[in-house]
């Protein structure tokens, strides 16, 4: 199972497949099956596997040290699926029990052991989904990402105690966000980890989708049916830092093996977790064939990596004298940039068609470029600037806005410098930050125009959407990992219009190309007007590749209806009204255009064509030219 060639590609760093050679492998030797187990811990005196198939007994089966590599093995016959087991590293006359760090599956938190699992029983079925992905993430595609805590997005009778499992969510999520128009869904963490309250970002077994909502095939069935719904599936993948809890990687072997010995290297002051050493061969291989296994064997199309620019800087977060500089006195992390770039070149290289994306948080250049033009490599990047400035604008009150007109406009500025995708997720409605609804201004009635006026907004600003669970119908609470979301509000007016708003707006960034094309690049946006601050309004136009096809975006960000208000149009024509964020159907006043305009040769903002609007209050219209000779 584990050859000398396994070993000298883990010791070099490059066995990119490891998950087919440790941990718990399911194996028959002589005709007699059982389980293989191999672990990394060089500094250990000496390891034994204990489990309920010895007794937990740490002398009945002691592993084989592998020569010098670090590896330890052994095969226990007749056991299979299901087994608990630990490893019991002896150092310096004491021992402690880890879980497996390979480890498939784990018991229920707060019980810590491994699982023996069985990850090829599962048949997949989604063949079709899986030939088209490359196309689906093209960077000219459509994506709008629905961003789920699968351990509160719905619960049985919101009891606290209980969750849905994997098949209750394939049951009841799939179609959800079918019927809402998504592209993709987006889980927080499922690696298994220990304190539910980390949401999954304190992750113990990377390797391991967590047990609390049932068995690894259940999760693989959940993806497999949303694919074969046709949306993808993304995972928060976590290698900037892992918790201290006693059965996981800290000092793992009785010395600081995953992470760094100085607490100025391998600390995080902010979550009391510690950082990995990405520097050290071993643990990037690790890193690295965890994020592949995911990609493999549970055939997600995509890796979302959390809290990369606290892995970018080694004074992230610290003050003078609390960090080390690297070789060359920088606050550069070198070793965490060689890693990220070769996590990247290795998840292209072996899923062309999967996507990763960075949650990064600065203005770190080319995180969204290709290694081989010096960036980083990651697909995509979160624009947490636009989402910083744009909350921003959208929580003052209306008649102040005309004095912060800027924060509306910086970020075209810099839209194009990466492949953006425009986040409002978890982190926005947490800590004391209350709902998005609640953070608008204005009696409730404004309150919801302004939220259906973010999402308009958002929806056709360039860049991909991603939108946290809960917020598509206007949750008034704010999220807590413990509960149920507020289902319930549905039944009312304005949160069932809330969500028509946004499933009409997926619909129609589906179906114009001119709202997803090209999303990167200058060409598929035009200003018509960015300077009409005293009204708060803003006019563009977003283009597709061919020249005909174009739609124009005019957002009055104040309560007053702007009537008889002239936007320059590229061409002569007849205008539809093709989306009214303002309509009674979404809970607005119902004031426009009667969906239809005819422009008129009268020059404006430097067009020699021109429209006369009515812009409604606390909202975005979108208009679409007719192509001669198509109604």
């Amino acid at each position: 199972m584990l050859t000398d060639f396994d070993l000298h590609l883990l010791g070099e760093g490059r066995h990119w497949k490891s998950y087919e050679k440790l941990g718990a492998q399911l194996h028959t030797v002589d005709g007699e099956p059982g389980v293989h187990f191999a672990v990394w811990a060089p500094n250990a005196d000496w390891v034994s596997v204990v489990g309920d198939f010895n007794g937990w007994d740490g002398d009945r089966h002691r592993m084989e040290r592998s020569g010098s590599s670090g590896f330890w093995r052994c095969f226990v016959p007749r056991i299979g699926t299901g087994t608990l087991y630990k490893f019991r590293i002896h150092h310096h006359g004491t021992f402690s029990d880890r879980s497996d760090p390979c480890g498939f599956a784990a018991e229920v938190p707060p019980r810590t052991a491994s699982v023996v699992a069985d990850l090829s029983s599962y048949h997949w079925q989604d063949g079709a989904w899986m030939e088209s992905r490359a196309a689906r993430h093209g960077l000219d595609a459509p994506m709008s990402v629905y961003e789920v805590h699968l351990g509160s997005w719905r619960r049985p009778g919101d009891d606290p105690h209980r969750w849905l499992g994997y098949s209750d969510l394939e049951r009841e999520l799939v179609p959800y966000v079918v019927e809402m128009g998504f592209t993709h869904v987006e889980f927080l963490p499922p690696t298994e980890h220990p304190l539910s309250a980390s949401w999954g970002y304190q992750t113990i077994g990377l390797y391991a989708a967590t047990s609390r909502f049932g068995p690894p095939q259940a999760l693989m069935s959940l993806i497999d049916a949303l694919h074969r719904a046709g949306v993808g599936v993304l995972i928060d993948w976590v290698p900037a830092h892992f918790p201290r809890d006693g059965h996981g990687l800290r000092r793992f072997d009785g010395t600081a093996l995953y992470e760094h010995e100085d607490p100025r290297k391998g600390e995080h002051p902010d979550w009391g977790t510690l950082i990995f050493n990405y520097g050290r061969n071993e643990v990037a291989n690790y890193l690295v064939s965890s994020a592949l296994f995911w990609l493999d064997r549970y055939h997600v199309d995509g890796l979302r990596v959390d809290a990369v620019a606290s892995m970018l800087y080694l004074d992230y977060s610290r003050k003078d004298g609390e960090w080390l500089p690297n070789c060359f006195g920088g606050r550069e992390n070198l070793e965490a940039i060689e890693f990220l770039k070769q996590f990247n070149i290795q998840v292209h290289h072996h899923f062309p068609g999967t996507l990763t994306i960075a949650e990064e948080s600065t203005a770190w250049p080319g995180v969204s470029r290709p290694t081989y033009t010096g960036g980083l490599g990651f697909s995509l990047k979160w624009n947490m600037g636009w989402m910083n400035d744009t909350l921003r604008y959208m929580r003052h009150d209306p008649v102040h806005r005309k004095y912060h007109h800027d924060e509306l406009t910086f970020s075209l500025i810099y839209a194009f410098h990466e492949n953006f995708v425009l986040p409002l997720s978890h982190d926005e409605v947490v800590h004391g930050k209350g709902a998005l609804l609640a953070q608008m201004p204005g009696d409730p009635w404004q309150k919801f125009a302004n939220l259906r006026l973010l999402y308009a907004s958002m929806w056709c600003h360039p860049g991909k959407k991603l939108l946290f669970m809960g917020c598509e119908f206007g949750q008034w609470q704010e999220w807590n990992f413990d509960s149920s979301l507020q289902w319930h509000l549905l039944e009312w007016d304005g949160h069932r219009g809330l969500s028509r708003t946004v499933a009409d707006l997926n619909a129609l960034l589906r179906r114009e190309r001119s709202l997803h094309e090209r999303d990167f690049e200058g060409c598929g946006f035009e200003w018509i007007d960015c300077h009409d601050w005293q009204n708060s309004i803003l006019a563009f136009a977003r283009r597709a590749s061919d020249p005909e096809d174009f739609l124009i975006i005019c957002s009055n960000f104040t309560p007053v209806p702007r009537t008889g208000y002239r936007v320059g149009v590229p061409r002569a024509g007849t205008y539809d009204e093709v989306f009214n964020s303002d309509a009674a159907i979404y809970g607005g006043s119902n004031v426009g255009n009667a969906g239809i305009l005819q422009s008129e040769p009268r020059p404006h903002h430097g067009r020699d064509q021109s429209l006369s609007l009515v812009v409604p209050p606390l909202a975005t219209i979108i208009l679409k030219p007719r192509v001669t000779g198509k109604p």
